[in-house]
């Protein structure tokens, strides 16, 4: 076997310049909107290729960039899986009338001047007790997207309320995986970590909750009183519309908060989605199915909406788009980008591609601002190129931690500044798990919401103002300093 050599900074670069110049190709020239749809898998792929291609000029051998895909991929398969029950879940909760309940009470409840103010409470509220972004999207923010669109709400915006407190929820509870993640990375607790995180995460959803609210007051979002009272009409004509219906989603967010893992937690949520269908919804899986007999009429109604698609068809257009499902099937575009990005990640990151990025801005850093913008420039890279946050955390975290002690300053310093960073920005890159994953489960391209994305566009820009400025930023105490205090 040949020397392996460490990749040039020319070399690391080139494949991100292909991705980069294939996507602009894609979305600006070609496809649109439409490159989702395979295009930007592809894009991937080429760059993959290009990636691999340098690998053995650098003595790589083909097995070993295997390992690494094929380990960056294994990595992934727990979010694959999520998001096969997601789209599970939306379809038995859609047939069981969960959903249309929500955007039933919701319409009497929220009216256009508050809603996006609102939303993006209530999705922090949901985020901070499951500790979960994703729980929190497919779940409530189906709801919400359903109301605003009723009102008559841009899709745009409304996602962008959703997951703004969906991620703000997700950095500060004690449940979220990231929220974990960052303090062990860094050399730091907790508890430590929240609190710390709190000084520049709560400035942002405050600025967040102020930018959704001065926009409900001027946004003319054209929805009126009869239209909503039509709307519930329809959807009351083909549901059995009951608050008993929220004992289904009300069970999921106790179970994570109980500490049940996702993957089973969603699956008892699809399948009390289905009994639901079968008590409230009778007749309606009758109609579906076309079957006379109720068991079968139940067992294919169901299967059907776990799996494939179903559509509710009243007189109401605007209720006609809003009362369909895809189930599984909905989610393999998002799974097939997923495995793209992936594959993508695992080559630049096991030839040590992506770590030859990084080091290079390192030397950029003299000051702690600067330290702290490399940090999160370094973060925003990794999203952006290894397509998954928990890679953004991970390696920054790994890479910068002896630094950030060099220079006298406390963990908790680059604990926050990963979250700030690392899990925020993950929602904004299309082929990114989670922003693959966001845009699959809601129906709404990332590039639809990424600019109302208020709190995921601010949290780095405050932390870096905060690094700059100097504003609480907290230093190593030396053992003897400490003793002579």
């Amino acid at each position: 076997m040949g020397t392996i050599k460490k990749p040039s900074l020319l070399q690391s670069f080139i494949p991100i310049l292909v991705l980069v110049g294939l996507l602009i190709v894609n979305v600006l020239l070609v496809y649109g909107d439409d490159a989702l749809g395979g295009a930007n898998q592809m894009a991937l792929l080429f760059a993959s290729a290009v990636a691999v291609i340098i690998a053995f000029v650098n003595g790589y051998s083909w097995e070993e960039t295997l390992r690494g895909i094929t380990s960056s991929i294994t990595s992934a398969l727990p979010a694959l899986i999520i998001l096969l029950l997601i789209g599970a879940l939306a379809g038995t909760w859609m047939l069981s009338g969960v959903v249309p309940a929500m955007i039933y009470y919701g319409l009497d409840i929220l009216n256009p001047t508050i809603f996006l103010f609102a939303t993006c409470l209530i999705c922090s509220i949901v985020s901070i007790a499951t500790g979960s972004s994703w729980t929190t999207v497919a779940t409530v923010g189906i709801a919400l997207v359903g109301i605003g669109d009723v009102l008559g709400f841009e899709k745009g915006i409304i996602a962008g309320a959703i997951i703004s407190g969906a991620y703000f929820g997700d950095k500060m509870s004690p449940l979220s995986d990231t929220t974990n993640l960052a303090p062990a990375m860094a050399g730091t607790d907790l508890i430590t970590h929240i609190k710390y995180m709190a000084l520049t995460t709560i400035p942002s959803i405050v600025i967040t909750l102020i930018i959704f609210l001065v926009i409900g007051f001027f946004y003319d979002a054209g929805g009126e009183v009869g239209q909503i009272n039509e709307l519930q009409t329809a959807i009351a004509s083909k549901f059995n519309i009951t608050p008993w219906l929220f004992l289904v989603p009300a069970a999921v967010i106790a179970l994570i908060v109980k500490k049940v893992p996702a993957i089973p937690a969603l699956f008892i949520g699809s399948l009390l989605g289905g009994v639901f269908a079968i008590i409230f919804q009778p007749d309606l899986l009758v109609s579906l199915s076309g079957e006379s007999d109720f068991f079968m009429a139940s067992y294919k109604s169901v299967i059907d909406a776990m799996s494939t698609d179903i559509a509710i068809v009243t007189e109401n257009e605007l209720v006609n788009e809003l009362l369909s499902s895809s189930g599984m099937k909905g989610m393999l575009n998002t799974i097939w980008l997923i495995i793209c990005a992936m594959t993508f990640g695992g080559v630049m990151e096991n030839t040590g591609m992506l770590k030859r990025i990084t080091q290079s801005i390192i030397g950029l850093a003299q000051t702690t601002g600067s330290l702290i913008a490399t940090t999160t420039v370094s973060c925003i890279t990794f999203n952006v190129t290894a397509s998954d946050q928990y890679l953004a955390i991970v390696v920054p975290g790994r890479m910068f931690a002896e630094e950030y002690k060099e220079r006298g300053l406390h963990p908790k310093v680059l604990s926050r500044t990963l979250e700030d960073a690392g899990t925020v920005t993950s929602a904004l890159i299309p082929w990114n798990t989670c922003g693959a994953y966001h845009a699959g489960v809601l129906g709404i391209a990332t590039g639809e919401y990424f600019f109302y994305c208020f709190f995921n566009i601010i949290s780095p820009i405050m932390t870096m103002v905060f690094g700059f400025l100097g504003i609480k930023i907290a230093k190593l105490v030396k053992k003897e300093e400490t003793k002579n205090d």
